[in-house]
């Protein structure tokens, strides 16, 4: 019976690893394409493709442009499971005038930056640590002109 316990222990153990993405990642080279004053509706819908959501605010409207990321990985033991989720998006608000045209839009690019991770690595703390250290290299670089 112990012997049976035991092997179906091991064989309940395991890691996982999964990947997700939602709709087609925003490229910046048509994001500065917009511009505000010029661009319409139509011309953005052209551009960027349609959108995920569009927000009426009065008579003007939002239209949402949304990338999704995310990396998974998991370890699975007979009592203890741990998993660590890394989930990035790219977004795109881009506003209209009640002509239709665009006054203004604002983006977010950080899919690109999902990563995989041990389920003990804290993702977004290195991230940290490695903004910092890109600020300090452009500080000296700066400096060094």
């Amino acid at each position: 019976m112990t012997k049976h316990l035991a092997l179906l222990s091991l064989l309940a153990c395991g890691c996982a690893i999964a990947r997700t993405a939602t709709n087609e990642p925003l490229d910046p080279a048509l994001i500065e394409k917009l511009e505000p004053g010029k661009t319409t509706a139509l011309e953005t819908v052209e551009l960027m493709g349609a959108p995920v959501d569009v927000v009426q605010l009065g008579r003007r409207s939002a239209y949402l442009y949304k990338h999704t990321r995310e990396k998974s990985t998991g370890v699975v033991l007979v009592v203890f499971n741990m998993l660590n989720q890394d989930h990035r998006e790219d977004r795109l608000w881009v506003f209209f005038d009640e002509a239709g045209t665009l006054t203004h839009f604002g983006s977010t690019l950080e899919s690109d930056r999902t990563q995989v991770a041990t389920p003990f690595k804290d993702l977004y703390k290195a991230d940290k640590e490695g903004e910092k250290g890109k600020e300090q290299d452009t500080a000296q670089e700066k400096t060094a002109s």
